[in-house]
């Protein structure tokens, strides 16, 4: 009789269940019994498909990260490189919202039930801001950002936007200054503060905005 194969969409479940229960109730909530209870499944199954507890951390990180770089690998090449570089920017933030259960864990920011993330784990990160990198380049061949370092750039954005990110996800902000509002006004004075004119990055931006729809459809 040939081994049971793994089932993708089981594995997924767990590791959105596993992913709620720690953001929702802490590390408390990791077990295997309440995550198998919670998901439907056996205790089993966890042991299956990570190999215990210790294994299902690292498949949130990975996961989380795994769907961020489907949200960004969704953005196509247009003519314009800052509205695609704009358009980076509000796949992250998407995905983040829509994944919140999984945010606070691929970054650290909650309590890993006594796991903490491994350089692996960060690696598989870092690896996504690839895709904001070579956008950064090619807004720098055009001429619309300074010459410079574009990893450097690429780290600036990123620090930038995980920040609101992380407000917005706290529901720190509100109107007047909402998370909408200070997310289109930090994307054109990021373009600006990278060398673009203030009325070219203003029309890329908004050009970002009218495109965001085809991506959300393609984003889980």
């Amino acid at each position: 009789m040939s081994p049971r194969k793994a089932d993708p969409l089981a594995r997924a479940h767990l590791v959105d269940t596993a992913a709620r229960l720690l953001s929702d109730e802490g590390p408390q909530a990791l077990s295997t019994r309440r995550i198998a209870q919670e998901a439907g499944s056996s205790t089993m199954a966890v042991y299956t498909y990570f190999d215990g507890i210790g294994g299902l951390v690292h498949a949130m990180v990975h996961e989380g990260f795994s769907r961020l770089q489907e949200h960004l690998t969704g953005v196509a090449r247009s003519d314009d490189p800052v509205s695609d570089l704009a358009l980076l920017g509000r796949a992250f933030r998407h995905n983040a919202t829509h994944n919140e259960h999984l945010y606070a864990v691929m970054f650290g920011g909650c309590s890993l039930a006594g796991f903490s993330l491994s350089e692996a784990d960060r690696q598989h990160g870092r690896y996504t801001l690839r895709n904001v990198t070579v956008c950064v380049e090619r807004c720098m061949t055009a001429g619309r950002f300074h010459p410079g370092d574009p990893e450097l750039v690429s780290h600036r954005l990123w620090c930038a936007v995980h920040g609101l990110t992380t407000l917005d996800l706290g529901s720190y902000l509100v109107p007047p200054y909402d998370a909408d509002r200070c997310f289109e006004d930090q994307l054109v004075s990021l373009m600006v503060g990278c060398g673009d004119l203030h009325k070219s990055a203003e029309l890329s931006v908004a050009d970002s905005a009218a495109r965001l729809p085809g991506l959300e459809e393609t984003g889980p």
